[in-house]
């Protein structure tokens, strides 16, 4: 806690968890292999799931400049538009756009969240600064450069959640992405260890959203955006910061106002491990399904399950889900389901579809499909339940497990097997299996929406991860114009 009597007007020290982001920032070279090969597919998968929610009007009517005609010539691109914008709405549309269908990449411990939606913050800001510098004839930033700040945000993203639940107060995770843009992208900047504490101040004192509108019965579009307006927030603190604008040292600690009494019950962060690239190569993709990804593996079972009762959903007397203790508590879900966010935060909904259609995809969550009688009818039917040693393998840092098992029991008595999934397909243990579907997703989703040519450059780029590394910025981005 602070050092300082409440009444006291002299300046404190500054909280170490902000020392450590800035010297973390600033300092660290980043030198792991497996984090620059995780990047460079984090990448591609990001980019997949914003050219996908691009098929969705809920999210596109909310692209483009926040007033009519406020675009910037030579500004921050928007992937598979045509907007220049700049860098802080940028930052808002890539960012709402990764995260629309909730299908881009998870960290899983005491908070949860969604690392790549930090590449709002960071392409955005990548590109301005890219193409401003070319027009002064000086030398634009390259991919690497976006890769490592990449590295940087999920390893400051991720540690923080490994032991600090924002989620059992209230709060909602996109803090911790408003948090670690806000570092690496005044870093980007040129901002040195004191700008970085400065900005970072901020970020935290500027509080939390509330949860609200992720959970009955206010489930709602906001959770689709609320991560881009959390990255491009930190570009506008980074930008402040920049200005030389003041910092504030015991932001998190001080008495009474600081954020640990006003929004953490007076306690201060716990941190399991010091800073480095363990998160970006420990990363969750979700490669296979747009849903929450405690259900990832509930889905999965769901699938294999699905030959064996299609033909007799009207037969099912009951469906028994196990998850772990966090799966329970934020996707289990009865009653009406009003909208496609409420659908794919319901564990029981993203179990149905597969049983019944052996799929799951972003439309399914749509009007069009959630009004078959069928879903709700076996909803009804559905008991979710914790299993305690799934609960106890999420939370092992060297499992990091996110299982789920589903059995159907019949009217006459009979029943399928229980199938039960420790680790989805995008899980670490996985990957060998996995980055192909990832790839196959970054093709499905990018190519149908450029120009032959433009993709084909494109995909011979992302091919080959040494000359991607070394692209500049501006020349990346001008691939993704549409």
């Amino acid at each position: 806690m602070s050092n300082l009597d409440i009444r006291s007007a002299k300046r404190a020290d500054w909280d170490q968890a902000l020392v450590d982001i800035a010297d973390y920032v600033c300092d660290y070279e980043v030198n792991s292999e497996l984090a620059f090969e995780t990047a460079h597919h984090c990448l591609m998968d990001t980019l997949a799931c914003g050219f996908q929610a691009l098929d969705y009007p809920a999210c596109t009517k909310l692209l483009g400049p926040v007033v009519p005609g406020a675009t910037l010539s030579g500004g921050a691109r928007v992937p598979g538009t045509s907007y220049e914008l700049d860098p802080v709405m940028a930052a808002f549309n890539i960012g709402a756009m990764n995260r629309w269908l909730d299908f881009n990449d998870t960290w899983l411990a005491a908070e949860w969240g969604h690392p790549s939606d930090n590449l709002g913050g960071i392409l955005a800001t990548a590109d301005y600064l890219s193409r401003q510098a070319r027009a002064a004839g000086k030398a634009p930033l390259t991919m690497r450069d976006v890769l490592v700040a990449a590295i940087k945000a999920h390893e400051i993203q991720g540690v923080l959640a490994l032991e600090n639940s924002f989620n059992r107060v209230g709060l909602d995770h996109v803090l911790l992405v408003r948090v670690a843009s806000t570092a690496v992208v005044t870093h980007m900047l040129g901002g040195d260890r004191e700008q970085v504490r400065n900005a970072v101040s901020n970020a935290w004192i500027d509080g939390c959203s509330l949860r609200t509108y992720r959970h009955a019965p206010n489930t709602g579009s906001r959770k689709s955006w609320a991560a881009g307006d959390a990255t491009s927030r930190a570009v506008r603190l980074a930008l402040i910061a920049m200005t030389g604008e003041m910092g504030y040292p015991s932001a998190l600690s001080a008495k009474t106002w600081g954020y640990y009494d006003v929004l953490f019950k007076g306690n201060a962060f716990r941190f399991q491990r010091p800073y480095g690239s363990y998160v970006m190569e420990n990363i969750l993709f979700k490669i296979s399904y747009p849903a929450e990804f405690h259900s990832q593996t509930a889905v999965e079972a769901g699938m294999t399950l699905h030959a064996e009762v299609k033909d007799r959903i009207g037969e099912i007397e009951k469906v028994v889900i196990e998850t772990q203790e966090a799966g329970v508590r934020i996707i289990d879900k009865t009653g009406p389901l009003d909208n496609p966010a409420d659908r794919d935060h319901c564990i029981q909904y993203m179990v149905a579809v597969p049983l019944i259609f052996g799929r799951l995809t972003a439309a399914d969550y749509e009007d069009s499909v959630a009004s078959d009688p069928r879903i709700d009818e076996l909803r009804d039917k559905m008991t979710v339940r914790e299993n305690k040693q799934y609960t106890k393998d999420y939370f092992d840092p060297e499992l990091r497990y996110i299982g789920n098992s589903v059995q159907v029991f019949f009217k006459d008595g009979s029943s399928t097997e229980r199938v039960e999934v420790h680790f989805p397909i995008g899980h670490r243990e996985r990957r060998e299996e996995g980055i192909p579907v990832l790839k196959q997703k970054f093709v499905d989703s990018v190519s149908p929406k450029l120009a032959p040519e433009q993709w084909a450059k494109l995909d011979e780029l992302c091919a080959d991860r040494e000359k991607l590394a070394s692209t500049s910025v501006d020349d990346f981005m001008a691939l993704l114009v549409a």
